[in-house]
């Protein structure tokens, strides 16, 4: 195998720099001419072993640190540039390069600088939502991703269709699906567009979810996928076919600010009318009052997955015959937030779901296994909420499955509408009530003392900087 070469003349020239060395100097003292030590320092050629062996002898250099690179500045800064206040402004990979290695305190320095503006942006938004729960909020915005936009909007509103419904239910009119929607779709898309539906093995499709052929006329699906998301993938695109109209429309009234925006809000427009064709809203919201709720059951009735039946759940909202208002927080095992909707929006002001004591992030130590509990916010509140991990695309042999973990949760006065409900603690001494975990908004907004899961100090309380006393909490604060 042939040998990486190395170029580092950024480094050489600063071990000359550092010494007071002139080119002519070094290079008589590593036996080379100073054109080539020239050649050398502009990256125009790499070091060679004897070059390398020299250096550590004459200069005491680590041979190590002719061979590292500033892989962790070149990071920091692709990550600088892809904030949306310098949108069209990212380098490409070599300038980055050429930045961290020939100025790398100005590029730790430009690092600094951004992670403090990043760190004030959070507080920033922290301190608007805690005005907004009071009733004081302010205009407090700043530049954000097209996804962070998406998300934003399908969190803030009610996650509910009804054009799309009354679409989709004219959809399985013409289908006539019978017990085999996934066949009846097959045979529309052929019927109607001339496309064919053909699963594929990993190694032919080792990236894709799904992939659509425009030339050949046929749709790729990767055989990773669960026979359910195989389904929701078909559905998905002859939805987008047949309700171009009602999905445009529904973008439409939207008002997203960019292309991107607009394309990402489709994919989600398009996964909701998949679902609402897969879990037909009038016979879902029946079986879902019969089961009281319960997903396991209601996931086998209409051969679907649990993450899909705990979805179409916060869609229940059609006047008249409206469920349980449930939302609902997907994160992994990171805790980093994937999605999050409710059948009247994801509450932030109320319930927030950035709290680590959350059973959402306990799922990930029993795979599978349901997590019931009742919680309480700083304010009173309550909820009933209940976890679960959720399985990603099949992995082979070797690589790491996806797992993410789904938390559903409702206001606890509908506990008794719910088979979860059951599985609650009645409060001793308190008749109705039941035993509840105290949480909180989310580390930054709660003010809860001695919290033994506290990431980080409240943003509305001074840290407590006494040398005598040492609290419970990570950060203590007055």
């Amino acid at each position: 195998m042939a040998e990486q070469k190395i170029f580092a003349g950024p480094r050489i020239r600063r071990i000359r720099s550092a010494r007071g060395l002139t080119q002519t100097a070094m290079a008589e003292g590593l036996g080379i001419s100073p054109s080539y030590l020239n050649l050398i320092e502009r990256n125009q050629r790499p070091l060679t072993v004897q070059l390398i062996l020299k250096l550590a002898s004459i200069y005491k250099v680590e041979p190590e640190e002719l061979h590292g690179e500033a892989g962790g500045s070149i990071a920091a800064l692709r990550e600088v540039f892809s904030d949306p206040l310098l949108a069209g402004e990212l380098p490409g990979d070599q300038e980055l390069v050429e930045v961290a290695e020939a100025a790398p305190n100005a590029a730790a320095a430009v690092i600094k600088l951004f992670r403090a503006y990043r760190e004030q942006a959070e507080r920033l938004s922290d301190l608007n939502e805690l005005l907004a729960r009071e009733g004081r909020g302010t205009a407090i915005s700043g530049a954000r991703l097209p996804v962070d936009e998406v998300r934003e909007m399908f969190e803030r509103r009610p996650n509910h269709f009804a054009a799309l419904e009354e679409e989709t239910e004219a959809f399985a009119a013409v289908l006539d699906p019978g017990d085999d929607l996934f066949g009846a779709l097959k045979a529309w898309l052929k019927r109607e567009y001339g496309i064919v539906v053909k699963v594929l093995p990993v190694a032919t499709m080792p990236n894709w979810r799904r992939r659509y052929d425009r030339h050949s006329q046929r749709l790729f699906l990767s055989e990773r996928l669960s026979p359910y998301d195989q389904l929701r993938e078909v559905a998905m695109e002859a939805c987008l076919m047949r309700m171009s109209v009602a999905v445009a429309a529904g973008i439409q009234a939207l008002k997203l600010g960019s292309d991107e925006a607009r394309r990402l809000a489709r994919f989600e427009l398009g996964r909701y009318a998949a679902h609402a064709l897969m879990m037909p809203y009038q016979a879902f919201q029946s079986a879902a009052l019969r089961a009281r709720y319960d997903v396991d059951v209601l996931r086998s009735r209409f051969s679907v997955s649990f993450e899909q039946a705990a979805n179409r759940l916060t869609t229940l909202q059609r006047p008249g015959a409206s469920g349980v208002p449930f939302f609902m927080l997907e994160v992994d095992h990171a805790g980093n937030r994937f999605r999050r909707a409710g059948a009247q929006g994801f509450p932030h002001s109320r319930f927030g779901g950035g709290c680590p004591r959350l059973a959402v992030h306990s799922a990930f130590t029993q795979p599978g296994q349901i997590f019931v509990e009742a919680v309480e916010m700083p304010d009173g509140a309550e909820f009933l909420t209940f976890a679960r991990t959720l399985e990603g695309p099949q992995g082979t042999f070797g690589e790491r499955p996806r797992r993410t973990a789904l938390l559903l949760g409702c206001d606890i006065g509908f506990r008794d509408e719910i088979v979860y409900g059951a599985a609650l603690v009645p409060a001793p001494g308190k008749p109705g009530a039941v035993v509840a975990t105290p949480v909180g908004p989310a580390c930054r907004l709660c003010e809860r003392p001695g919290c033994l899961s506290r990431a980080e100090p409240p943003v509305t309380r001074p840290l407590g900087l006494d040398e005598m006393v040492t609290g419970l909490s990570a950060f203590d604060f007055q």
